[in-house]
């Protein structure tokens, strides 16, 4: 069985952990009229999905 030969320092660690809690950024696409949205979502801004209005426009 493998045993570590000598503690491993908090700063040590810490340093291998550091990177694990950073979160993604959302990929986000540009619309026809502009605007930003996420993927595979209706456009807030205009209603439009796939070239076609799905939600009527505000």
């Amino acid at each position: 069985m493998a045993v570590p030969k000598r503690k491993v320092s908090k700063a040590r660690r810490d340093k291998r952990r550091s990177s694990h809690w950073k979160l993604d950024v959302p990929g986000l696409v540009k619309c026809e009229c502009g605007a930003y949205h996420l993927p595979h979502r209706a456009c807030k801004a205009c209603g439009k999905y796939n070239g076609r209005e799905v939600i009527a426009a505000s």
